[in-house]
């Protein structure tokens, strides 16, 4: 039996613990070392002697830029690779490749038009999105030079997520692993060595990000990949792209509005307590970044299996993933996010030890935070819809926690409370807080009708 044709049989046949396992390892292992692309600049960066607090609030202005990319990045590949799986459970390869070539071909399209808008329109934004004079300084350079290599995040990203949803997860994991270690290696030459700063932080995230396209795109052109990038299938049609978009937009909604929910926090607290809140608002995002982007990876294991078995008709088995993810993704997120609770001077001194940044994000976190411990249900909901193709409900989801809610209430509550900046940061879980019990509701409205329309097909 072929390679290909054994990674089908485990999907259809192994166990579902199994193989969560060993698609999810690696796609964890993956997301974390990617998440050390902006972590280790950030560390680094936060430690330039003085100016390291001013150019760390001045990175975490940047936040909303690379937020867009990514969710650009998503629209496509989070909208593309479940519809390829879903087609390759139908055993419809043919179908699965068209979906790849589309994708390919109009991820190059919008990461010239991304770098083409931010690059005009860019410091104006940044000044939007709540820099001061102070702060400009490093948030400009490092945009700049960020999004001209947009087209090596977007590609590397974005079709690494049509290998793991094939299971070679190795080389998916390779994928950021090679960037990664680049960016680790190349930091301290550029911000030290070269004396280049933020300047020197964006240089080799590029770098980095460029050899990773290299790499995805040598496999997917190459002969050991299911799914091959074809020349006929680089013409986007309709028909192809429809079905991808509207998959595509939930998880797109969920990266843009973390944007425009950047914009609001930094934005307000520069209002309310000035550069500093910011700064602790930078970090507190930073480390809670830890929880949720894992939690990403986990999802990118469990989500081929659940389209495949889902595509192929198989009840019991997508029954059986989701539990396995729901297990696996909340024990996660709250060991994790209860450890940042416990302990939130430990991982506030891994970004900064300015006393005044520490003291004001060590009692902030623990406001930000105190619901996202439980956001590992929202996580599998959210995902496993997508992994199911219920576009609709996954974009609900995902506009009600930070467009009906966080957005409105970050401006609503410092009306009610003496201290502005504490209103803020309280904003983030009453919103979570609702979000989850919601979501949770509707999961198991949604998901225990499927489980019938499946299970009647099946006795017929």
């Amino acid at each position: 039996m072929s390679n290909k044709a054994d990674i089908s049989q485990q999907m259809a046949t192994a166990s579902v613990w199994k193989l969560l396992i060993k698609l999810s390892i690696p796609a964890v292992f993956a997301q974390i070392v990617n998440l050390l692309y902006n972590i280790v600049d950030r560390i680094y960066i936060g430690h330039m002697g003085e100016a390291g607090t001013l150019a760390i609030t001045g990175l975490g202005l940047c936040f909303p830029v690379i937020s867009l990319i990514m969710a650009f990045t998503m629209l496509i590949a989070q909208g593309g690779a479940p519809r390829a799986a879903i087609e390759m459970g139908k055993g419809d390869l043919k179908k699965a490749e068209k979906i790849l070539g589309n994708c390919f071909v109009v991820l190059i399209f919008l990461s010239v038009l991304l770098t083409a808008v931010f690059l005009l329109f860019g410091e104006k934004f940044l000044m939007l999105f709540g820099a001061s004079e102070s702060t400009i300084i490093y948030a400009l350079p490092y945009m700049r030079i960020y999004v001209s290599g947009s087209v090596f995040v977007m590609l590397s990203l974005g079709l690494n997520m049509f290998i793991t949803t094939q299971g070679f997860t190795k080389f998916s994991m390779a994928t950021v692993l090679i960037g990664a270690v680049c960016n680790i290696i190349l930091d301290p030459i550029f911000i030290f060595g070269l004396k280049m700063g933020v300047r020197g932080a964006a240089v080799a995230t590029i770098i980095s990000q460029g050899l990773s396209a290299v790499w995805v795109l040598s496999f997917l052109f190459g002969k050991t990949t299911k799914l091959k990038i074809k020349k006929e299938n680089l013409v986007p049609k309709l028909k192809i792209l429809g079905p991808v978009l509207a998959l595509g937009v939930s998880p797109f909604v969920m990266s843009a509005t973390e944007a425009v929910i950047n914009i609001a926090f930094n934005s307000s607290l520069q209002k309310y307590g000035g550069d500093i809140a910011v700064g602790a608002m930078t970090v507190c995002a930073t480390v809670f970044q830890m929880t949720w982007v894992p939690a990403q990876g986990i999802g990118q294991g469990a989500q081929p299996i659940i389209s495949y078995n889902y595509g192929a008709g198989n009840a019991e088995r997508v029954k059986q993933s989701f539990k396995a993810f729901l297990t696996v993704c909340f024990t996660f997120v709250f060991v994790l996010g209860m450890a940042i609770m416990i302990f939130p001077r430990f991982f506030i001194s891994i970004f900064n030890d300015n006393p005044e940044l520490v003291e004001t994000t060590a009692w902030a976190i623990r406001v930000y935070g105190c619901a996202m411990v439980f956001f590992g249900i929202q996580s599998t909901v959210q995902q496993t819809f997508i992994a199911l193709g219920k576009a609709k409900a996954s974009l609900f989801i995902a506009c009600l926690r930070k467009v009906i809610l966080l957005v409105p209430l970050i401006y609503i509550l410092p009306n009610f409370f003496e201290n502005k900046v504490f209103a803020v940061f309280l904003a983030e879980p009453v919103s979570d807080a609702i979000s989850i019990i919601t979501s949770a509701t509707l999961f198991a409205i949604v998901f225990g009708k499927e489980m019938k329309k499946m299970r009647d097909g099946s006795e017929k």
